[in-house]
């Protein structure tokens, strides 16, 4: 029994032995894929003698000189050590024409007012030159040149795919007052990319689809040719704002309106439709010096040194409520910089425009009583509402989406300001110019929007409930009935987005507008950009 299990064992080194000969021998080894590839390809043999023992080192030395300038070095580390680092995307996408289409979609990227260099253009289509020439006097000329375009192959497409179908910043670490959670690409996606079936299809995906976008970037090309230098402020304008369009909202919704803050106007968007455009009415822009202010202010604490910034925020939600006659819960810096001041000057200036004083979350039944001058502005303790009516100052109609900032878009008692050319006027939310209009097109249907209508003292559209409507107004005229009026709430259609963007450039019709950049954004997207302009 002994002398069996030594033979067996004898038998089982002379194996290995063998093994590891042949091994080093280059026996039994099987031929790498990129090998057969390019041999039936070129129908050269040279590519036979392809050595993965050989090629391996050298483009592990190149991906760890390389690793740090892709956008995520980890996602490509862990791309090529699952795939034990070979040529994949070369051995994939060479043959069938798909690298060359990269290469095309690359040098295609200045339409986009992209420099086709940050994506390494010419030193690709010199690597692409080189293999397609098959001029290798022998195999140790073919690593580098395999392992340079495979490296950048993952480089382009990984960056190109980011840019293209997310944009090449993220807003939000820019802009303090950019609230969208922008779609981004994350490690799934990418790895995604890197390991699809079809790089064609990556590409074409990334494609921005909408109409504006596509209007934008034809225009962008007719003002090269015929200014012919791209340093130029409309030609800048134009890029920046197709950077803009990059930028993914967080969820697609049936209906959109959009607030375009440098425009000043609202559009209501149905797929291709515009179902409605009004003007509006915005935040006021900051102060100027305002960071050397509020470094004042902070140092000091004193609200007189406290510098305004009222714009308005750029962001996303869905409408979730229409509050008919709506009370106005007035923000603590409103009431500070504000309603103090005008309580002090005026002891009847709170009842006057119907506007209710809490102590500790309960009403002081006479406001006009209170003293100001034992209340510094810095600690006051009251909080203030506006009840429903007339001279309330967001007007008939409040239009509610969940948001961090209390932002909302309102009917206003003021009406002059939508004539003016500059209307960035408000406290930070958005007046619109027709909020009846407005609230028609976001009712259920035509007995939710009568209702709506006798709640705001208009006769409604049905003519058979003009009786309900007599007895509505019959009962606030009853002067010994004290009718107090209310806040109503009513739930809007579903699926109604609405978006407050920042375009200072946009395509109509084949024409560019341009607007003030009213709040001075343009200057710092330009200097995030530049670089890959």
């Amino acid at each position: 029994m002994l002398n069996l299990t030594f033979l067996n064992l004898k038998k089982t080194l002379l194996f290995v032995v063998l093994c590891t000969v042949f091994s080093a021998c280059s026996w039994f080894k099987e031929k790498p894929e990129i090998a057969e590839v390019l041999s039936k390809h070129f129908d050269n043999k040279l590519y036979n003698k392809f050595d993965t023992a050989i090629y391996l080192p050298i483009f592990k030395a190149k991906l760890e000189e390389q690793r740090k300038g892709f956008l995520n070095p980890k996602l490509i580390s862990a791309f090529y050590e699952k795939n034990m680092y070979l040529p994949k995307l070369v051995t994939k996408f060479y043959v069938n024409g798909q690298l060359d289409t990269l290469k095309n979609f690359l040098a295609q990227s200045k339409a986009d007012g992209f420099n086709p260099e940050i994506f390494n253009h010419a030193a690709y289509e010199k690597q692409l030159q080189l293999l397609n020439r098959n001029k290798f006097a022998t195999i140790d000329e073919v690593y580098e040149v395999i392992a340079d375009l495979e490296l950048n192959t993952a480089y382009a497409l990984n960056k190109y795919t980011n840019f293209m179908g997310y944009g090449s910043i993220n807003p939000r670490n820019f802009f303090n007052r950019f609230y969208i959670k922008t779609l981004r690409p994350d490690s799934l996606k990418m790895d995604s990319v890197l390991n699809t079936e079809s790089l064609v299809a990556e590409l074409q995906k990334v494609q921005p689809k909408g109409k504006s976008y596509a209007e934008l970037k034809k225009a962008l090309a007719s003002y090269r040719d015929s200014v012919g230098s791209d340093d130029t402020p409309e030609i800048k304008a134009i890029k920046m704002n197709l950077e803009r369009m990059r930028w993914r909202l967080p969820q697609q919704t049936e209906e959109l309106v959009v607030v375009n803050i440098p425009d000043f106007t609202l559009t209501w968007f149905k797929q291709n439709d515009t179902l409605a455009h009004m003007n509006v009415c915005v935040g006021g822009k900051r102060e100027a010096a305002y960071k050397e202010k509020m470094k004042a202010f902070l140092k000091s604490g004193k609200l007189d040194d406290k510098p305004k910034n009222h714009e308005t925020p750029q962001l996303f939600s869905v409408f979730n409520a229409i509050q008919v006659n709506p009370i106005w819960n007035i923000p603590v810096s409103i009431a500070k910089s504000e309603i103090y001041w005008m309580a002090r000057k005026d002891p009847y200036y709170l009842s006057n425009n119907n506007i209710k004083v809490y102590y500790k979350d309960k009403l002081v039944n006479d406001p006009d009583t209170i003293d100001w001058n034992k209340y510094p502005r810095e600690k006051l303790p009251f909080s203030f509402k506006q009840g429903s009516g007339e001279g309330n100052a967001l007007g008939k109609f409040k239009f509610v989406f969940d948001n961090s900032s209390s932002i909302y878009l309102h009917d206003t008692n003021n009406k002059y300001g939508f004539k003016l050319a500059n209307r960035a006027i408000s406290h930070g939310c958005v007046r619109i110019e027709q909020p009846l209009k407005f609230a028609e097109l976001m009712v259920k249907d035509k007995g939710q929007y009568d209702r709506l209508r006798m709640d705001v003292d208009l006769p409604p559209v049905d003519t058979t409930k003009n009786a309900i409507f007599k007895k509505k107004l019959a009962k606030k005229a009853d002067t010994n009935n004290i009718f107090q009026l209310k806040p109503t709430l009513y739930a809007p259609r579903k699926s109604i987005g609405v978006f407050i963007a920042y375009y200072t450039a946009w395509a109509d019709k084949g024409k560019v507008q341009f607007r003030p950049d009213v709040y001075e954004y343009d200057p710092i997207l330009w200097q995030a950009l530049k670089r890959y302009m």
